[in-house]
């Protein structure tokens, strides 16, 4: 006679992925990641239109390009919204 075999019951739980970004990251800092993302796309368009040596190509980009690299991607990665103490503004002085 063959004996009975248990199955084991393997419970299975569901996890939550929460990314990492969420705590430092907000709505900001995105909009100002894509708005460098554009500038960047808009400097190498206006690099790539026109001759090699027209002001376009030699002086309008490379300041386009500058500004996307140098200022907004630090902006967006760096840029954090000013907290308000809300316990002390309801705090009656004396």
């Amino acid at each position: 006679m063959a004996k009975a075999v248990k199955k084991r019951s393997v419970k299975t739980t569901k996890k939550n992925f929460v990314s990492p970004f969420s705590i430092y990251w907000n709505r900001t800092n995105y909009i100002l990641f894509f708005a460098g993302i554009l500038f960047v796309i808009i400097g190498f368009y206006l690099m790539s239109v026109g001759n090699w040596d027209s002001t376009t190509s030699l002086v309008l980009s490379p300041i386009i390009l500058f500004i996307g690299y140098v200022i907004i991607f630090p902006l967006s990665i760096l840029f954090r919204k000013k907290e308000t103490d809300t316990a002390a503004e309801t705090s009656p002085e004396q």
